[in-house]
């Protein structure tokens, strides 16, 4: 009673997010159902458009097939997270730049991350120009090594548009302009299915045209968002043209955008890293295609993760740039609630579902049944990184990039890692063995982002703007 009388003094809460009505957390949780849908359905358009063009590839034969999903794996470890994790300054930054009304800022620190995006993809582009030696390198076989490259260099100019688009769909995002971006993606995504069509079919392309097909896709939604930026009302105050300003914001840019990368691409690698150890395993063609299914079916409930993610990035972000800590920590509560209500249904879906799922990936009753026994642990996995990816957001609204890079490389490579070679290579649980350890990974990280979240003083908490030096508006 005392020390609640002396904390009550002091002005301390007695729990984490006291002082909330339930008709704010009713109001704080429609809205972030609002925001998230479309961040989902923006999230999967994405996800979509450079699959579809390797589906188109698979038709070809079963050497496209190979190429094209090595290509794009590839692709997507090396260069589209890369550039999605660069752009996670713009959610501390910007997030927190409009919570304190220094709207004039928004646009430079969005030209600055454009900036980066393109000499990030430059570098990038020339890594993928020799991916056939790279993957030769890795022990590939040199068929599939050749097959990858040729279909991934078509898809270079699409790397510059992800980029572009990613910076663009975080500047929106944390002004809660959200519904545009699902539009802006969906649009051509249904356009990318006669545009593929044309391009393998109709051209002297074939193979490549597939990968040119994204390419070209990809920049029609960049151009749809970037015209909806430079022209509608909204963004009045945040986008006032372009300016020779921006470049004096890079290197603080930079500060946030490095570790942001690191950060998603070491969970990203850990997944990735997991399914080529299956490769070194008794039976590695069965194993590996029970990692790959598990890694896939992972990637449907990370939709649903990464649109509350973004929603208690912005959410927080603006709370905190508007000096509103109790409305932020109301946020992530509310956040953490809703994501996990929508991981249950998933996950019942999955675990009474589970052996039609597995068809949609093989027709082998052996590896059906091998995947239905690792449900069980992929329901654990789906829990733990929707917390983690609720906690991530609140990380990247808060400016903590550098720590969070520092949980990741300690969770998953540290922690994970080891553990998932012990059990599967030395207990001999093969593929429970690896992801066990992953799940080993995942508890550390949302364990150690918890703990921080909960322990930190919010009142203190360091903002990456200056509230006192707001622009008139």
């Amino acid at each position: 009673m005392q020390r609640a009388a002396m904390a009550e003094e002091r002005g301390e809460d007695n729990r984490w997010w006291e002082g909330v009505t339930k008709r704010e957390d009713v109001k704080e949780a429609l809205l972030q159902m609002k925001f998230s849908w479309p961040m989902i359905l923006t999230n999967v358009a994405h996800y979509c458009i450079p699959l579809i063009s390797v589906m188109f590839a698979g038709h070809l034969g079963e050497l496209k097939l190979a190429g094209a999903t090595l290509a794009n794996t590839w692709a997507t470890v090396s260069g589209f997270a890369v550039v999605a994790g660069l752009s996670g300054a713009l959610e501390t930054l910007c997030g927190q730049a409009y919570g304190a009304k220094m709207y004039q800022k928004m646009g430079m620190y969005l030209q600055a991350s454009m900036l980066v995006a393109v000499a990030a993809s430059s570098v990038i582009a020339v890594f993928w120009w020799f991916t056939e030696d790279v993957l030769i390198a890795l022990h590939q076989e040199q068929p599939i090594a050749k097959a990858a490259a040729v279909f991934i260099r078509p898809l270079i100019p699409g790397l510059f548009a992800s980029a572009l688009l990613e910076c663009l769909l975080r500047f929106s995002q944390t002004q809660s302009v959200v519904l545009p971006l699902a539009v802006c993606s969906l649009v051509p995504l249904v356009l990318h299915v006669p545009i593929t069509y044309l391009l393998v079919h109709r051209t002297g392309l074939v193979y490549a045209g597939a990968a040119a097909a994204a390419s070209v896709s990809l920049w029609i939604s960049f151009f749809m968002l970037f015209c909806y930026v430079v022209r509608c009302k909204k963004f009045k105050e945040t986008w006032q043209g372009f300016s020779s300003d921006s470049f004096g914001h890079v290197l603080g840019l930079l500060r946030l955008a490095i570790p942001s990368a690191i950060m998603l691409c070491l969970e990203f690698w850990a997944f990735d890293i997991i399914t080529l150890l299956a490769g070194l395993m008794p039976d590695s063609g069965t194993k590996t295609s029970i990692m790959a299914m598990c890694v896939n079916t992972i990637s449907v409930s990370f939709f649903i993760t990464f649109g509350f993610s973004a929603v208690v990035s912005t959410r927080v972000a603006n709370e905190l740039g508007s000096g509103n800590v109790k409305k932020a920590k109301n946020a992530v509560k509310v956040a953490s609630e809703l994501a996990l209500v929508l991981a249950s249904i998933v996950v019942l879906l999955l675990i009474f579902g589970r052996r039609v799922w597995a068809t949609f990936f093989s027709s082998s009753p052996e590896i059906i049944t091998e995947f239905a026994a690792m449900v069980p642990l992929l329901a654990v996995t789906m829990f733990l990184d929707t917390v983690q990816g609720v906690l991530s957001g609140v990380a990247r609204g808060c400016g903590w990039q550098r720590m969070g890079a520092w949980t990741n490389l300690g969770s998953f490579y540290v922690v994970g890692m080891p553990i998932a070679i012990f059990l599967g290579f030395v207990r001999k649980l093969y593929s429970k063995g690896l992801w066990m350890g992953l799940i080993c990974g995942l508890l550390c990280q949302a364990s150690t982002l918890l703990i921080v979240t909960l322990r930190t003083n919010w009142e203190t908490i360091h903002l990456s703007v200056d509230r006192k030096q707001s622009l008139p508006v």
